[in-house]
């Protein structure tokens, strides 16, 4: 059977709304409108990364052994990959480098029931239609709603994976039902934070810093959880300090200046739990592609670190 839009839509998880291009695609945003245009209007970089496919996915369950879909890019930043996860395993890759900007996608399955998950590109746009699929599904059931703010690490660079990304990775644990407000280059900005009408998620988790740890001022980060913590009010949020960086060892003890000064601000407020990144992934080459940028072996290491943190702390 082919679904309609509006049918895909059922299984269509990560986005906070919908609309279509002009040739039908299916366009998934994270952001409000007058987010989006925010970050038109501030920086270019951050706007292409703004609507990135990541953390989105298509989940059901299902005895199908064939599914299908025509996607198209319309942004690309690193060349990561669509995935096909069957019961928790990865069964299939395409990766990015490998296809056309423009085409279709089929992924075989063996015969009987299964949960599924199809990961879309974390560093591109990739835009999707005409979902196929050859036996009758239900739609995944997801767990607390939870909305997921960050840079470059959250979106999703590093492991050149999209089902390895470290939030892709915890939520294969947690089932959260996510929207990820990852960007890459992204910084505490006050601004960002408005009202998403219709919106209200469970929980939220804050992993920022990364990108300005050398500020002189901490202004704007006081500012941030001034801003969300009145926008959201009673609902708990987990702030992640920056992982280590061994781009740069002489600014180190910037570092952890910064992630001092970030956790006297935290302790303002009741509502915010502090979890320490510097000690979620090894400080070790091994663990990442740039010494920055966690590779695959540093994201699920982070992913499986923070989700036991999560756990420790009942957040």
């Amino acid at each position: 059977m082919k679904l309609t839009n509006e049918e895909l839509k059922k299984i269509y998880f990560g986005a906070y709304s919908f609309d279509e291009t002009d040739e039908g695609y299916l366009m998934a945003h994270q952001y409000t409108k007058a987010q989006e245009d925010y970050f038109e209007k501030a920086f270019q970089f951050w706007f292409e990364r703004c609507n990135a496919s990541t953390a989105k996915t298509l989940e059901f369950t299902t005895e199908a052994t064939q599914i299908s879909f025509d996607y198209k890019f319309l942004w690309v930043g690193s060349e990561d990959s669509f995935e096909l996860c069957v019961d928790g395993l990865i069964t299939d890759i395409k990766y990015v480098k490998d296809i056309e900007r423009k085409g279709n996608i089929t992924f075989t399955m063996a015969a009987g029931k299964k949960n599924v998950i199809v990961y879309l590109p974390a560093d591109a746009l990739a835009v999707i239609k005409n979902f196929e699929i050859n036996a009758e599904f239900t739609p995944a059931v997801k767990g607390e709603k939870v909305l997921w703010l960050g840079d470059s690490i959250t979106q999703g660079y590093g492991p050149l994976r999209s089902s390895q990304t470290y939030v892709s990775v915890a939520n294969r644990l947690l089932n959260y039902d996510i929207i990820n407000q990852g960007i890459g280059g992204y910084v505490y900005d006050p601004k960002v934070l408005v009202e998403m009408e219709g919106y209200k998620p469970d929980k939220i988790i804050v992993a920022l810093g990364t990108n300005q740890y050398g500020t002189e001022s901490m202004a704007d980060i006081e500012k941030y959880y001034e801003t969300i913590t009145e926008l959201y009010k009673d609902i708990p949020i987990l702030a992640i300090t920056p992982l280590w960086r061994g781009d740069n060892v002489e600014g180190i003890p910037t570092l952890i200046r910064f992630c001092e000064n970030l956790k006297d601000i935290i302790k303002k407020y009741d509502i915010v739990t502090l979890v320490e990144g510097w000690n979620l992934v090894p400080h070790l080459p091994e663990y990442f592609i740039d010494n920055l940028h966690p590779n695959q072996l540093g994201t699920e290491v982070y992913a499986r670190n923070l989700v036991r943190e999560i756990e420790r702390l009942h957040f």
